[in-house]
């Protein structure tokens, strides 16, 4: 198996990370933990050890279903969750302050059922809170031994320096890792944020590598998305922000980078998702790839695409068809 250090520390996580949005059907677009329990088996069994969840998943449901599945070998597993999210109709509810955070990270603890996180992420950026306030919270976490290391979710560049400044400025534990999307229909994070976060210590942990399964080969032109495939079920949501997200993915530019994949995946007697995620895992600063399977099946399919090695005549293509990534921002 192999494993890789995350960022600038001593934490050793596998290369492949097991994203768990799909497991709990509180959203009403997961599985069942009967469904979920044997894939997370699967992969902890195959010797990953890196597993991604967050309070707000299925209302926390993917928490409880992940802490009960690694019952017994706990102390084998890496655990990275995040907090932020509503967790109840309160201003105080929600973002990254004290009061929010500190009741955030007890909850999970309770849901997870550990006296200890692994990794825990600060989900988005909070304009409300003052940064130094955040830094210093979490700090306290890891000097209580809740928490062993921090990281963040969905920041920009700035926010990247500006969280590490702070960590600094109060002498306390800084980020060890980001979480941002990245595939081929997701390259903005290229031109500022990775060098960023390898000048900073920050590994990476990249999410939605299969464009929510438009790299997969699930969609086509013309033809309404099954109700079974992800983009069907966030299309037929209740979350506003949910449906808008799925509306965004079949663009034409989108469908012609899957084109490409496909015909890649033929050549090589691939499917179209290990090629997808094969070209993630091969960038410069992933540290690790998050898969977010539903079924066994999807979860072969993934694994099969990180153990996979695309020619370098491959990669140009599809860097080619997905190009260009935007230019870094100079002079501010």
């Amino acid at each position: 198996m192999d494993y890789v250090t995350m960022g600038r520390s001593g934490l050793k996580v596998s290369r492949a990370c097991l994203g768990t949005v799909n497991f709990g059907t509180a959203w009403g677009l997961g599985v069942e933990e009967s469904e979920a329990r044997p894939i997370i088996d699967a992969f902890l069994d195959a010797g990953h050890n890196f597993i991604d969840t967050a309070a707000n998943y299925a209302d926390g449901q993917s928490e409880e279903i992940v802490g009960r599945a690694v019952r017994g070998r706990r102390d084998s597993v890496v655990i990275a969750t995040k907090g932020f999210m509503p967790q109840g109709p309160g201003p105080n509810d929600r973002g990254l302050s004290r009061v929010h955070l500190t009741r955030a990270l007890e909850a999970s603890l309770r849901r997870l059922g550990t006296d200890y996180i692994d990794l825990y992420q600060c989900h988005m950026w909070d304009a409300d809170t003052p940064i130094e306030e955040t830094m210093a919270t979490l700090d306290g976490f890891v000097r209580s031994g809740k928490v062993r290391y921090l990281g963040c979710s969905n920041f920009t560049a700035g926010q990247i320096v500006e969280a590490q400044w702070a960590a600094e400025h109060c002498g306390g534990t800084p980020f060890i890792s980001l979480q941002p999307q990245y595939s081929l229909l997701a390259r903005d994070i290229e031109a500022e944020i990775l060098p960023v976060c390898a000048r900073h210590g920050l590994g990476t942990l990249a999410w939605g590598p299969l464009g929510g399964g438009v790299l997969a080969g699930r969609y086509r032109r013309d033809t309404a998305p099954e109700p079974g495939t992800r983009i069907g079920r966030l299309l037929a949501s209740g979350r506003e922000a949910a449906r808008e997200w799925a509306a965004d993915q079949l663009t034409e530019r989108n469908l012609g980078i899957a084109d490409e994949v496909a015909k890649i995946a033929a050549e090589l007697d691939m499917t179209p998702a290990a090629v997808a995620l094969a070209w993630v895992r091969g960038r410069p600063h992933v540290t690790t790839v998050i898969v977010g399977p539903r079924t066994m099946e999807q979860y072969e399919q993934n694994l099969a695409g990180l153990d996979l090695t695309l020619p370098g005549e491959l990669v140009a293509r599809l860097d080619e068809v997905s190009g260009p990534v935007p230019a870094a921002v100079t002079g501010r």
